[in-house]
This record gives C-alpha cells, sequence and structure tokens, in this order.
C-alpha cells in the first residue's frame, strides 16, 4: 500500500473495542500515519485540550461510553479546530442529519480499503492511495 503523503500532528482513534482500536492504529501506521488511541472520545478531548498541537484527523466511533458521543465530539473539535478532518463509524445506520458537516461516514463492518480510502480522502484529497 502507499504511504500517505506527510502530515502534522497525530491521528486521534476513538473506539471503545480495544480490537477494532488496535486494528485501526495498525492500519493508520502502514500508511504513514502515527496516532493516539482512546477509548472515549472525553479522554480524546481532555488530551486534545491540553496538548496544544494540531491534530489532522479523529476517527470516531459514534457510541461511545462516557458523557461524549462520536458526532458530538466531532462537532467540539470542528468548532475549536476547523480545519480537523473527521470520520465517523457506527455498527448503526445513521440518518444523514446526524453525521456532521464534512465528515466521512463508515458502517461497520468496514473493509479495510474503505477504511484507507476514507483516510486518504480527507487528509489529501484528491490523492488515494493505490496498493504497490
Amino acid at each position: 500500500m502507499e504511504c500517505l503523503f506527510p502530515i502534522t500532528g497525530k491521528v486521534i482513534v476513538i473506539e471503545d473495542d480495544p480490537t477494532l482500536r488496535a486494528l485501526m492504529v495498525y492500519i493508520l501506521s502502514e500508511i504513514g500515519a502515527s496516532s493516539l488511541s482512546f477509548a472515549t472520545a472525553d479522554d480524546a478531548l481532555t488530551h486534545l485540550l491540553e496538548a496544544h498541537v494540531p491534530c489532522p484527523l479523529v476517527v470516531v466511533d459514534h457510541a461511545l461510553p462516557g458523557q461524549i458521543q462520536g458526532a458530538e465530539f466531532i462537532e467540539m473539535v470542528k468548532s475549536k479546530w476547523p480545519s480537523t478532518g473527521s470520520i465517523l463509524i457506527s455498527g448503526y445506520l445513521l440518518a444523514p442529519a446526524n453525521i456532521p458537516h464534512s465528515t466521512i461516514y463508515l458502517q461497520k463492518p468496514w473493509a479495510m480499503d474503505d477504511f484507507i480510502a476514507a483516510v486518504a480522502e480527507v487528509l489529501q484529497p484528491g490523492y488515494p492511495l493505490r496498493k504497490t
């Protein structure tokens, strides 16, 4: 698989399923993106507010434990950092009205190629990744 263009900052991955969270982190590393992962949006938001570093992309499950759900987290992040890209993932079918503006939605179970294509679309629009 090709790698992404160099990006600044770490991709934030929020998924309560540890296996799926580890898989997403692994896929991101394979295409050249470093990431930080969290089981809750609450913890991820605390990190972002304390870190003061750019975050190019957040990949967030919709139904999460804690106070903040996926779509709400994306709205909060985009209100503070409008240039942050977002991918919302859910095992439930979400109505388009529930998906934040300029967010890519992937329904579980997603294919690895779809996940990679979504990441590339957000981080380098117009330059899809191809298998080498």
